[in-house]
């Protein structure tokens, strides 16, 4: 309780803010009377205590008092960031209220408490927060009334936030490096003269003078260019987890405080050492975060292309503009001439060329009328498009590409946890070490400036920070380079397994081959006397390009199927006007007890020499027919292969078809080994085999029949535009068709870890050299700090090679 203007103020227990003592709200927690500026702050105060985190209170810093942003929260307005499986929901948001580490500590506290909770974490640098629930046992209101209920206000999340957050980083890091640099150029010149006189003589007056302007001038760079360093420090040391930044403040107040000393005990100072020390760290992360933006800006561009409004079509065909949160699916929305598509859908009428390059990569427009699917972002060049929605703003193909782009930037290599273990116990042996370095001068006899410039000097070499760069910075640049051809690696560790692929698994069908057969031979065995119109209206239900190639060459009205089901990897049932119908592989017809003659053998034994897939029908429980299908190998699949082939990689091709037209298609594109006529269970056992082998696998499929195999091979990788569960299945997907990007990922993720190896040997082998160097006191602190922002930058210029591909 404190005295001004002679009246009682006091301060709110829970946000610091000072008040009049008779406008508090005063209540009795825990035994001890308690005062709060607003119920609102009481509100969070009872909160936090009744969870136990009142250490929140004992081990905030840096906080700012103020009153929290208590406001009511709609659920609603967070409807499109939420992605949910069903039994688990993912969401993003922004949390306004953070003002130090206990904040993050403390919300993820509270909300690791709720029932129903999977995970929570909070990025202090960017106050995002990612939150995943069970759905069964906790709802979105709950979190959001929770989070606000501490004070802290959930805003939804807007891609480019972060580009936001790095741009302010980097202006903030430009205006304290050009302060340091304007104060150290000064400094420089008066201790040119101190120098000077030094080793020529200077009156004690002109001496005391150029200390004092020393003094002002290396203040301002210690204590405002130098505070994120000091603040930093300070924070890590209070959490018992010392940081690199613990090093560049012991350096720099060292020589600092050192100084000051000097100018009362009439020794020498060394307040360059300070200054510089700063200054040089300073132009290293200035250029490292520039690095950053870079690499954000791209991903908030794609962002960008998404629009906020779109035109909605009402009942009556009249258009009206409307915000993308009241669209949801099944409603119509129109596109015209320049505008983008606002969300994915189908194409109801209309005629447009669309320019998707930005999901794929392909520059030519692409010819979309009716039936067509469109996709969010993508722009109308001529024509115009009404378009019927199939989901929200958070359920795109371009949202999808963005949380994919997203993780990937967070995710850690395995590679990395070797920087990870080293930067733990580091950071302590060099603070040992500039301490035994100290110590064993002064035992030498040596001075105590020279003791200490030289701990000084070992404190500032070591600083790991390009230890710390070696690999994210790499994988930032590396996953954005790619992403801008169209191809999406889900992380570090996903870039890691591709480098060290000695198998290459392809799928046939829709991989090396068009995946679009086409009916060349039918045998109707008279079985059913509308055997093709049966057949076709039974396979207009199939996904599998087969089933659609047989309803597509049917040109007449197709019949109602009943009890439609589809079979993974062999075919398809259902009933037709009271019969059983089944269409698949001989296998399925010989499980279900049908029985295939000799002639049908011999005729599915023809087509399948000759390179065509054969499909088997029977009608209640005879056979009915066959139809022989053939689908080409693709145009640039020998290109493909060729190009595997020479990086020494084992080619294997895996395939539901049967086995005369898998060595038909392996024989066409050199291809020797491979295994046929596997179901999507048959080819995951037959990836897991290679891996028990000792092989590293990357498979290459259609990420629907082929999402085991993706998921069980070391590296899954889908082609074309993905669905939801192919991006999910696989760790990378290839927006377009262009098989000749498979051998750019490999090429470039090898690219990226030998750049992150490179990177690796080059701080590891720095630090070797260079702590000896300092120890023996052969390097001077600004040396040091000169050589420590120089090892930082040639991480930074190393990485950024990998944006060419």
């Amino acid at each position: 309780m404190i005295e001004t203007n002679e009246r009682k103020t006091i301060r709110c227990d829970h946000c610091l803010l000072e008040m009049p003592a008779s406008a508090a709200v005063t209540a009795e927690i825990g035994g001890e009377a308690r005062h709060f500026c607003c119920h609102g702050c009481l509100g969070a105060y009872e909160l936090i205590h009744s969870e136990s985190l009142d250490a929140f209170y004992q081990q905030r810093c840096d906080w700012q008092p103020g009153r929290p942003a208590f406001a009511a929260v709609d659920a609603r307005d967070f409807a499109d960031d939420v992605v949910s499986d069903g039994s688990q929901s993912r969401i993003e948001l922004l949390l306004s209220g953070i003002r130090c580490a206990s904040c993050v500590w403390l919300v993820e506290k509270v909300l690791s408490r709720l029932d129903g909770i999977v995970s929570a974490r909070v990025n202090y640098a960017t106050h995002r927060a990612t939150i995943e629930w069970r759905t069964d046992s906790l709802t979105l209101n709950k979190i959001l009334k929770t989070l606000s209920g501490i004070g802290y206000l959930p805003r939804p999340l807007r891609h480019g936030s972060e580009v936001e957050a790095f741009a302010a980083e980097k202006r903030d890091l430009l205006l304290r490096f050009g302060t340091a640099s304007f104060f150290s150029m000064q400094l420089m010149l008066i201790i040119a003269a101190l120098y000077a006189g030094f080793f020529q003589g200077i009156e004690s007056t002109y001496r005391l003078a150029f200390q004092l302007i020393s003094w002002a001038l290396a203040t301002p760079v210690v204590f405002y260019s130098g505070w994120p360093f000091i603040s930093n420090a300070l924070r890590s040391m209070r959490n018992r987890a010392l940081n690199m930044d613990v090093l560049v403040a012991l350096g720099s107040l060292a020589a600092y405080f050192y100084s000051v000393a000097m100018i009362f005990t009439g020794g020498e100072v060394f307040f360059d050492t300070s200054a510089m020390i700063v200054t040089f760290i300073l132009l290293g992360r200035f250029l490292e975060a520039g690095s950053r933006l870079k690499a954000g800006s791209a991903l908030a561009a794609l962002a960008d292309l998404q629009p906020r409004e779109a035109l909605l079509v009402g009942a009556d065909g009249t258009t009206s503009l409307a915000p993308l949160e009241r669209i949801g699916e099944g409603a119509l929305v129109e596109v015209l001439p320049g505008d983008r598509v606002p969300l994915d859908g189908t194409v109801s009428s209309g005629e447009a060329d669309v320019d998707e390059s930005m999901l794929t990569g392909e520059s030519a427009p692409v010819l979309k009328s009716p039936g067509s699917k469109v996709y969010a972002g993508a722009c109308a060049i001529t024509g115009r498009l009404r378009v019927r929605v199939s989901g929200n703003a958070g359920q795109t193909l371009l949202a999808s590409i963005i949380r994919t782009v997203e993780e990937a930037q967070a995710r850690k290599a395995p590679i990395q946890s070797v920087a990870d273990r080293v930067a733990g116990w580091f950071v302590p042996a060099i603070i040992l070490l500039a301490a035994a370095t100290f110590g064993w001068w002064r035992l030498a006899g040596a001075p105590p400036v020279t003791a200490l410039m030289n701990a000084v000097s070992v404190l500032v070499i070591a600083c790991p920070c390009a230890l710390g760069l070696a690999t994210p910075l790499a994988i930032l640049v590396g996953t954005t380079a790619v992403s801008r051809k169209g191809i999406l690696v889900k992380g570090g560790d996903i870039f890691e397994s591709i480098s060290k692929t000695t198998t290459v698994v392809l799928d046939k069908t829709g991989t090396i081959t068009r995946g679009k057969p086409a009916v060349t031979d039918t045998f109707d065995y008279g079985a059913s006397g509308n055997f093709t119109q049966c057949c076709a209206s039974l396979e207009s239900l199939s996904r599998h390009p087969a089933g659609r190639a047989i309803a597509k060459g049917w040109h007449g009205e197709t019949v109602p199927v009943e009890e439609f089901r589809s079979i993974p990897g062999m075919g398809v049932s259902g009933e037709i006007d009271g019969q059983a119908w089944l269409a698949g592989s001989r296998a399925l017809l010989e499980k279900e007890g049908v029985v295939i003659d000799k002639s049908c053998i011999d005729a599915a034994d023809r087509l399948e020499a000759s390179g065509k897939t054969t499909v088997f029908v029977a009608c209640d429980g005879k056979l009915a027919g066959l139809f022989g299908l053939i689908d080409e190998l693709r145009d640039d699949a020998g290109r493909m292969i060729e190009a595997l082939r020479s990086k020494g990689l084992r080619l294997m091709i895996l395939t539901g078809d049967n086995a005369g037209v898998a060595r038909y298609i392996a024989g066409k594109c050199g291809i020797t080994e491979m295994r046929a006529g596997l179901d999507p269970i048959g080819k995951a056992d037959a990836i897991r085999e290679l891996k028990r082998s000792g092989q590293t696998v990357l498979m290459a499929g259609d990420g629907i029949n082929d999402a085991p195999a993706l998921t069980e091979a070391d590296t899954g990788v889908t082609f074309g535009t993905a669905t939801g569960i192919a991006i999910e299945s696989a760790g990378v997907t290839i927006m377009t068709d262009d098989l000749e990007l498979l051998g750019t990922l490999l090429a470039h993720s090898r690219k990226c870890f030998a750049v992150i190896r490179q990177n690796l040997a080059w701080a590891f082998g720095y630090n070797l050299v260079a702590v000896p160097l300092a120890v023996t006191g052969m390097l001077h602190p600004i040396v040091s700090a000169l050589l420590m922002a120089t090892s930082s930058l040639v991480v930074v210029s190393n990485s950024l090679r990998l944006r060419k591909i």
